[in-house]
């Protein structure tokens, strides 16, 4: 697609400072041009000093949060235990669900917070600007909505609990999602509509009330303001399905199901919504390559060691502690240990195999495919033969020239 688009090989180009940039007027030292200059260790002050332990904070609140939330589960399982009834058994989901909905209230404001400290940063270039927003997004985003379920799945061992917190919040931030970016933005445009509409009426003018109406619509529509968001979205909904996989599975059925009816609601936010934005071409998605590469590494342990607690795996390994064996494996992964000396370590040897085959499977099938490469080299060739051709000419007519002038002496 990226060939047929004409993306493929597209160079870096060079970057000019993005339109918030400010600082003193001086002269680039690699354009010689003058522009406003920012020293890089004020910039390094202002990260370390205040947007890093602001990020920290925010951390810590979500996780004070969480533990408010097992709190009122806790409250909600012996309020049901006591009682004993149905009703109270649809009160085991009002916890999860009042969880979610402060994630999606939480992930919002932390993206309006994250802006602001990363424009106040004073980013020279819209890359690195993109690059510090994404790195404060993703790592708050990833504790608020996934320490939940890992602290569910590893210290709590509730497999049951895991499941029906997973399902609670993968269909209840799909669902605000959907409301929030599509359903809430149309209402609010079918209600400017109408009093557009009722403007013109009221108007005696002699224009063309259905064009003037048109112009208006048009003028007061939204700004899109680029990908971030879908791409996030999409990433959060990757991490709920792959990271507990193995623990419920009907997750993946949501997201297709939640896909479908994505494309439709996108195309319903782009068609009606906001203006049409113009293209920025790109040969591939950045730094989201890595966040995804990242999740399913992650996703690989995860499971790997949730397979490793299961009672069939236990019942086969009683003598020893599978899921501490599995743990310690997937430290040593990561910081290139082997794990041979541990103790009936073979049993996390799955976990190699599945991350083996993830690499070997990344090296394996090419990033280009065979015909691609082909129509490049092809390109790449008649781009060098024309510049021949082009030189050639240019040396025939210089020669021309002189012969000339020669013959006038």
């Amino acid at each position: 697609m990226t060939y047929r688009w004409g993306t493929l090989v597209m160079k870096r180009q060079f970057e000019e400072p993005r339109p918030g940039f400010h600082g003193v007027l001086g002269i680039n030292s690699v354009t010689g041009r003058e522009e406003p200059l920012y020293p890089s260790y004020k910039r390094q002050l202002r990260i370390y000093l205040v947007s890093l332990p602001f990020v920290c904070l925010c951390l810590y609140f979500s996780l004070y949060v969480m533990m408010i939330y097992f709190d009122m589960e806790a409250w909600a399982l012996g309020l049901h235990e006591d009682s004993g009834s149905e009703w109270t058994s649809l009160l085991l989901y009002v916890p999860s669900i009042i969880y979610a909905i402060v994630i999606e209230i939480m992930n919002r404001l932390y993206r309006y917070a994250a802006e602001f400290l990363t424009s106040w940063e004073n980013h020279r270039l819209e890359s690195a600007y993109q690059n510090h927003l994404i790195l404060k997004v993703l790592v708050f985003n990833f504790l608020n909505c996934f320490a939940s379920l890992f602290y569910i799945a590893f210290v709590l061992k509730d497999m049951k609990l895991l499941r029906q917190s997973l399902a609670t919040l993968l269909i209840m931030s799909q669902i605000l999602n959907q409301i929030v970016e599509s359903i809430l933005p149309y209402w609010l445009q079918r209600k400017h509509h109408v009093r557009v509409k009722k403007k013109v009426q009221a108007l005696k003018a002699d224009i063309d009330a259905t064009l003037y109406e048109q112009v208006v619509l048009e003028k007061e529509m939204g700004t899109y303001l680029g990908t971030f968001d879908d791409y996030l979205e999409l990433l959060l909904q990757f991490g709920y399905v792959s990271l507990f996989s193995c623990v419920y599975p009907l997750a993946a059925a949501f997201a297709v199901l939640n896909n479908f009816t994505e494309v439709n609601s996108d195309a319903l936010k782009m068609c009606r919504v906001f203006k049409r934005p113009f293209s920025e071409p790109s040969a591939s998605i950045g730094v989201w390559q890595l966040a995804f590469e990242t999740m399913s590494v992650i996703s690989v342990v995860t499971n790997c060691a949730l397979i490793g607690m299961s009672p069939q795996v236990n019942a086969l390994f009683p003598e020893s502690k599978t899921d501490l064996i599995l743990i310690v494996v997937a430290v040593e992964i990561s910081v290139g240990v082997d794990p041979g000396s541990q103790k009936d370590a073979g049993v996390g040897d799955p976990k190699h195999a599945l991350l083996a085959l993830k690499f070997i499977l990344a090296f394996a099938i090419p990033d280009k495919p065979r015909h691609i490469q082909m129509k490049l080299a092809r390109l790449e060739f008649e781009s060098l033969e024309a510049l021949k051709q082009q030189q050639t000419k240019l040396v025939a007519e210089n020669l021309t020239e002189e012969g000339g002038l020669r013959k006038a002496t």
